[in-house]
């Protein structure tokens, strides 16, 4: 009980900086979306709100973890005009280790910092009564890149790629390929804590992304998280 309460109020929190994105989208004037592609889906959270708010042709939808999956498909079932892929995305094609969390929106594919202060403290406060005495689990999971699943579906245009991968955010844009140039929005997720071990830091996402011609146009901080969000937009397509 005391996990659902305590899981409850953060989303009440996180839902107040969904309604200032989902108000910058519609201050864009992107009322109708021709692509939207959710990467790190989780249940489905994000694509409910956004087909909610906006009128979506097609939506592509990524969940590496098949315990979140399984609950994600039966929260989407609704939903038209929808893939649903039970992979992993990143810079590469494969079989990779995935750490499935006892909370599940930490699940990740990076390596967790065990000792972090972060990490003990996410611990405590999700767990104040140590029920979870095991904490992750490993796991296999097969990855993608977002450029090979692509080339099969003829996408021509990418309105909003949404990332939440807890640590792969970056590779999972290098991944694009030359698809980046059809992205018009790239809306991700990035930690500063240590707990998640990455090997580049926002600094090298925004080069990467500004060599690409994109700009950075919002930034939030999420409560209680040394997390941000950002979107990114493509110069290119901006005002076509």
């Amino acid at each position: 009980m005391y996990y659902i309460l305590v899981k409850l109020f953060l989303s009440f929190i996180d839902s107040l900086n969904r309604k200032k994105i989902l108000f910058f989208f519609k201050q864009k004037n992107e009322k109708k979306i021709s692509v939207f592609i959710d990467v790190g889906a989780h249940y489905g959270e994000t694509v409910k709100i956004f087909k909610k708010n906006f009128q979506i042709e097609k939506i592509f939808v990524f969940e590496p973890s098949r315990e979140n999956f399984d609950k994600l498909k039966k929260n989407i079932k609704k939903i038209d005009n929808l893939k649903t892929y039970n992979i992993a995305l990143g810079n590469k094609k494969g079989i990779v280790d995935f750490k499935q969390h006892f909370d599940s929106e930490s699940s990740t594919l990076v390596k967790i910092n065990q000792e972090s202060k972060y990490y003990k403290n996410k611990n405590f406060y999700l767990d104040f009564f140590n029920k979870k005495k095991i904490k992750f689990s490993n796991t296999k999971v097969e990855i993608d890149r977002l450029d090979n699943i692509l080339k099969k579906s003829e996408i021509n245009k990418i309105d909003i790629l949404k990332i939440d991968t807890e640590g792969y955010d970056f590779h999972v844009i290098e991944g694009l390929g030359e698809f980046i140039n059809k992205v018009k929005y790239i809306y991700f997720e990035h930690h500063f804590h240590n707990m998640l071990v990455k090997k580049y830091t926002l600094s090298d996402i925004h080069n990467f992304l500004k060599k690409k011609n994109f700009k950075k146009v919002f930034k939030i901080k999420m409560f209680a998280r040394k997390t941000f969000e950002y979107i990114y937009c493509n110069n290119s397509l901006i005002n076509k």
